[in-house]
């Protein structure tokens, strides 16, 4: 490790060998806090429209590509791959996804969308952008430039360990 940078740290601040605002100062406080009380929201907003957490994480993994492995949505949506499996035939009995043998692989199952989950994935969208709108309305877009770029160095490094 001698020719990485080195590591900087964010430090408690120390009075009388007491940690004073441990968690005013504890990121990993904040992204907890803020992730949760996200999932809180969205899940209320979601219950409307028949969706949980889950099956959003999953039809939401599918918005930028027509066809995801069930492991690939499981790294997605940070869920383990067996419970990915369990939501993808979930959404399957309830005619969201479709799931197909990959014409590369033999061994991978691939998931699309139908129309249905399509819509329902519009619907669930319109839902997070408000809360995302509301959250943020104070945050400029620079603002929120540097929060998505320092977000993504940490779970680089992360990553990394």
């Amino acid at each position: 490790m001698t020719d990485q940078a080195p590591l900087h740290r964010a430090e408690p601040e120390m009075i009388s060998g007491q940690v004073r605002h441990m968690k005013k100062n504890w990121p990993f406080y904040w992204i907890s806090r803020v992730n949760a009380r996200y999932v809180q929201v969205l899940e209320r907003r979601l219950k409307p429209i028949g969706l949980d957490m889950p099956r959003w994480r999953v039809l939401i993994s599918l918005y930028e590509e027509e066809y995801l492995s069930v492991s690939q949505i499981a790294e997605h949506s940070v869920m383990r791959l067996n419970t990915a499996t369990k939501v993808v035939q979930r959404l399957t009995a309830d005619g969201m996804v479709t799931t197909r043998v990959s014409p590369s692989d033999g061994r991978v199952t691939e998931v699309t969308l139908t129309p249905e989950g399509d819509r329902m994935r519009g619907l669930a969208l319109q839902q997070a952008e408000r809360i995302l709108a509301a959250s943020f309305i104070n945050i400029t877009p620079e603002e929120l430039a540097a929060l998505n770029g320092l977000l993504q160095k940490v779970m680089t490094r992360l990553d990394e360990i």
